[in-house]
């Protein structure tokens, strides 16, 4: 059974960014209540969640993952997963000078707070921004996603501007949780870049405009 979407409020007579941080608030409040952290690590539902990434990335020696923080969809069991199968995942991390920068996942027992409030990260080199050329897919988190495939993310402009240095052809995967697929219209800027799938612990499929659907990437999950 389908979780029923969030209700959002009406935004339409507030500036872009406004209506951004409007909903950011309401979401980030939502998420507090709503959904709860797993006190042990993860729970049925992440299993569910990783079960349905796993199948959209079936395949892939080396994706663009995230460590997941506080009320976000767990990706702490998917990162154990991939380790073990030995895919080659990229993790954010806070580079030189406060750059945009990706390193390799060794272990998620090496996975550490190394830059104070931002999520752990893993030891070893800082690669370039320019490294999620080497990823097949790209997985991001997101606070909401909206049908046509806008996202509203924590507003930092992280996947904004690494997003367009992806490979061609990488399709990008936001993570949700049930109720946070709505039918939108989201508020967009031109810097904001479309995803191509949304994956949540019920299901996950690729969006209208994809431009893999119908192709190979067009396979679909839902909760048992």
């Amino acid at each position: 059974m389908s979780t029923q979407a969030r209700v959002l409020p009406d935004t339409g007579s507030l500036a872009v960014g406004d209506a951004k941080e409007q909903l950011r608030r309401v979401l980030r409040e939502h998420r507090t209540v709503h959904h709860p952290h797993p006190e042990q690590g993860h729970n049925a539902t992440c299993e569910r969640l990783t079960s349905h990434i796993l199948q959209a990335i079936a395949g892939m020696d080396t994706v663009a993952a995230y460590v997941s923080v506080g009320h976000e969809p767990c990706t702490r069991l998917l990162l154990k997963q991939l380790e073990e199968s030995g895919t080659d995942v990229l993790l954010p991390v806070l580079g030189p000078h406060l750059s945009r920068s990706w390193g390799r996942l060794r272990a998620v027992a090496d996975l550490a707070e190394r830059s104070p409030g931002r999520p752990p990260e893993p030891s070893g080199e800082a690669l370039p921004a320019t490294a999620v050329a080497d990823a097949q897919a790209v997985i991001v988190p997101a606070l909401v996603v909206d049908r046509s495939g806008r996202r509203l993310g924590q507003g930092g402009g992280w996947y904004d501007r690494v997003l367009p240095l992806r490979r061609t052809g990488a399709p990008v995967f936001a993570v949700v949780h049930d109720d946070e697929l709505v039918a939108g219209p989201l508020p967009v800027q031109a810097h904001d870049a479309p995803v191509d799938a949304v994956i949540t612990p019920e299901q996950w499929f690729l969006l209208d405009g994809s431009a893999f659907a119908g192709g190979p990437a067009a396979r679909a999950g839902r909760a048992q």
